[in-house]
């Protein structure tokens, strides 16, 4: 691996003061029992460090290994060191990490540049942390998943803080467990989804916290697949070429407090169970295909407080079973809920919906989910009792959206005078829309 500019002390005797230095800083351990204790302890208590101070005064101190490359002082490092990379721009091979409890920090953001033809860091090791570089260009491979940041078969990594540009795949965890990801930044080149990869993959690695990172212009901006008992949160995933998050396989996991915005087919979460969904984002997915949050085969789950705004479809769910859909807002959406005939035993309560084409959506007249105490801005009903929920029931499946989900074509009549009698007479002899009613309307918003 190689630096721009001298390292160490160049050949004419002038202290290095370009491009990036690295030096390895071996701290004494003092006596022998010292020494002693620190073998016996070194996945603990190892504290080599390696850094990239101006190059004379480095090398006038003692104990100071220069080394010629990154990758040398990786393979060198003992377990529970610190590696310290200063400023500049590192070319190379790409550097293997093996060893446990390996601490790796940029200061002043180094860029690992792949050159188009490599990935970049592999960690291969327990309790590996990784913060503060750069990492860029990894070049696109229709052979081979490239990824920038690579951590296999590994425990407890910590990926923290780090920046990524252009790298068909930004952060790629594989048969990995327990690990961190957090506060990174990932912008991706946005190419076409043939030519482009996510940016922070999960593959077999459970228990994973992704938290407070920035991702876009991915293919998807997170992607779960097979990591049970995950967590993402904080999260801004936006801009990405098909999902912000796209979820498969993957039980108990929760999504907290994250923002998914005009990515390209929206949020897809699939084939899991026991999914947990608080105060989400799912905003401006727009399109024929295109969804806030589409659930598929998932079953008892939770959505509460989520708000879905902008998009062409808010939420669609299709054969999605046993889910409490609660305290969500559905705002000027295409069409706030699509209910597929197959969702069945799902309960909606203390929903509002406001300013959407169609609040609720269906393909069968009949309908094993029910809503119970939602607020809807096209209830027209009166409050006798004063107890704050309407007296007469509201029906919020409209005539003219079971011709549209029969005919998309329709969709062009949707304001005209045409759409307004056909809901008109199924409200007053209501026979072909579902069966399906709010008993107990909220005659005020909630929020």
């Amino acid at each position: 691996m190689r630096t721009e500019g001298c390292g160490g002390v160049c050949t004419d005797g002038r202290p290095a003061v370009r491009g990036a230095r690295i030096l390895a800083v071996l701290l004494a351990l003092g006596a022998a029992p010292l020494a002693a204790h620190a073998q016996a302890h070194a996945h603990a208590h190892a504290q080599v460090t390696v850094m990239a101070p101006p190059a004379a005064s480095a090398s006038a101190r003692p104990g100071v290994v220069v080394y010629a490359g990154l990758a040398e002082a990786v393979a060198a490092a003992a377990p529970g060191s610190t590696i310290r990379i200063a400023a500049g721009t590192y070319r190379g091979p790409t550097v293997e990490v093996r060893t446990p409890g390996l601490s790796i920090i940029g200061e002043g953001w180094p860029t690992l540049d792949g050159e188009g033809q490599r990935e970049l860091l592999v960690v291969r090791a327990d309790d590996v942390t990784v913060r503060g570089l750069r990492f860029v260009n990894t070049g696109v491979s229709h052979m081979q998943d490239r990824a920038a940041l690579r951590v296999i078969e590994s425990a407890r990594c910590r990926i923290l803080e780090n920046r990524f540009r252009d790298a068909l795949f930004a952060i790629y965890l594989q048969k990995s467990s327990g690990c961190e990801v957090r506060g990174n930044e990932i912008i991706g080149a946005s190419r076409d989804e043939t030519s482009n990869g996510n940016g922070i993959h999960l593959w077999y690695s459970p228990h994973t916290r992704v938290l407070d990172n920035r991702i876009r212009g991915q293919r998807d901006g997170i992607y779960f697949e097979f990591s049970r008992g995950s967590e993402a949160r904080g999260n801004r995933s936006e801009g990405n070429r098909r999902y912000g998050l796209h979820f498969m396989f993957s039980d108990s996991c929760r999504y907290e407090r994250n923002t998914f915005r005009a990515n390209g087919a929206g949020v897809a979460v699939m084939y899991s169970k026991g999914v947990t969904m608080v105060g989400n984002g799912f905003l401006d997915a727009k399109g024929s295909a295109a969804y806030g949050l589409l659930l598929k085969e998932i079953t008892d789950g939770a959505l509460t407080g989520n708000r879905f705004a902008g998009n062409s479809t808010g939420l669609y769910l299709e054969g999605a079973s046993r889910l409490s859909i609660a305290d969500n807002d559905f705002v000027e959406n295409g069409w706030a809920v699509r209910l597929m005939a197959d969702a069945e035993d799902s309960r909606f309560v203390g929903n509002l919906f406001r300013g959407n084409g169609f609040d609720v959506a269906t393909n069968s007249r009949t309908l094993r989910s029910s809503f119970d105490g939602n607020w809807w801005d096209a209830y027209r009903g009166y409050d006798l009792d004063r107890d704050g929920a309407g007296d007469v029931p509201h029906r919020p499946v409209r005539l003219f959206a079971l011709v549209v989900e029969k005919h998309p074509e329709a969709l062009i009549l949707l304001r005209a005078p045409v759409s307004a009698v056909l809901d008109g007479a199924e409200r007053v002899f209501p026979v072909l829309t579902p069966a399906l009613a709010d008993p107990r309307p909220l005659m005020r918003a909630p929020r």
